[in-house]
């Protein structure tokens, strides 16, 4: 009952060792996954024109420093976004404190710089809001690359990665200079210069497809408006089109089901065919020497029929064998003179 008692006390403190390890693992990711801090903290708003891409749970930062979180996204007068976040105790948020969305890397997220303005540096009261005069929201990446789009055409993916981020950062006026953006333009264009027999090419090939489509107007012309001929019969016979297809569908259930009856049969018809075909190949000599030799037959035969609906035969020869009690009796007799067949000749 002892050993029982120890055994028992053992397994309860492994499981209790267990249970205290888990609860403090899930503490630890639950405050890591929801950015969760026990600091005591600051609630400002602020007032944005676009807020694309902010989201609660976004990093607030002061000089690059994370400081606080998003709390709150919503809308205001229909035209504008408040933005409710928390800052440290520790941090100084001034009436002159600007609010700026960045992007926080390629992928999209955000976070939110709160740099010192120019003008009042007292700190400003909790539960305060941020104008809008003093907030920015964040780049227009979209029409920034678009304008780059020729570029990042002859590019790698990795030089891409690597020159956007470098323009972000310079654009969002954090580290990255524009001595590096330049020296990664000198890289792009020392790229396309490696490629230039490549793009001549390119251009040359172009020209040649361009020359030929300019020879062609006129069939390309006709070829459009064919086509557009073409597209328009078929809407006008749409109907007709989908009516047939109930049909088309019927025909093929039916030849489905004339193929699921005659299969075995055919099946065996083609083994068989497969051996008369195996007996031609070997008896190919006797056949073409068969069929050389035929028209000249089927026109000497074709004589016994010349004078009527019947066949005239003449004898050209007879042989006959009798058997008599002394021995067999052979008896041959020709109707045409000898050395001379005539019509008899049939070879």
């Amino acid at each position: 009952m002892k050993m029982l008692d120890k055994r028992t006390s053992s397994d309860a403190i492994k499981l209790l060792i267990f249970i205290i390890v888990t609860t403090l693992a899930t503490g630890v990711l639950v405050v890591l996954i929801g950015n969760l801090t026990f600091e005591k903290s600051r609630e400002y708003k602020a007032i944005f024109t676009d807020v694309t891409g902010v989201v609660k749970g976004d990093d607030i930062r002061v000089a690059g420093v994370k400081v606080g979180s998003v709390k709150k996204v919503e809308i205001v007068d229909r035209t504008h976004a408040r933005v409710t976040f928390s800052v440290r105790t520790a941090t100084e948020v001034t009436r002159s404190s600007t609010a700026t969305i960045r992007y926080r890397n390629l992928v999209g997220q955000r976070y939110i710089a709160v740099t010192q303005g120019v003008g009042d540096t007292s700190r400003l009261p909790e539960d305060s809001t941020i104008p809008m005069s003093r907030t920015q929201p964040a780049l227009d990446l979209t029409t920034l690359f678009n304008g780059f789009k020729p570029l990042f055409a002859a590019l790698t993916p990795a030089d891409v990665n690597k020159l956007s981020y470098e323009l972000i950062q310079v654009f969002q006026g954090e580290g990255g200079n524009i001595e590096g953006l330049l020296r990664s333009t000198g890289s792009v264009t020392q790229t396309l210069a490696d490629r230039d027999q490549l793009i001549g090419d390119v251009i040359t090939n172009l020209n040649v497809v361009l020359d030929t489509i300019g020879n062609r107007d006129q069939q390309l012309s006709d070829l459009i408006v064919q086509l557009r001929s073409f597209v328009a019969g078929l809407t006008q016979d749409k109907d007709a089109i989908l009516n047939s297809l109930d049909s088309v569908s019927a025909l093929t259930r039916e030849t489905a089901d004339i193929t699921t009856g005659i299969r075995p049969g055919l099946v065996s018809s083609i083994k068989e065919l497969r051996q008369v075909a195996t007996n031609l190949n070997e008896g190919r000599s006797e056949i073409d020497r068969a069929l050389q030799i035929l028209p000249i037959k089927l026109e000497k035969i074709g004589r016994t029929a010349i004078y009527g609906s019947f066949f005239n035969f003449y004898m050209c020869e007879f042989k006959a064998k009798v058997i008599l009690p002394t021995g067999p009796l052979n008896i041959a007799y020709n109707t045409y003179p000898a050395g001379n067949k005539g019509r008899c000749d049939l070879s």
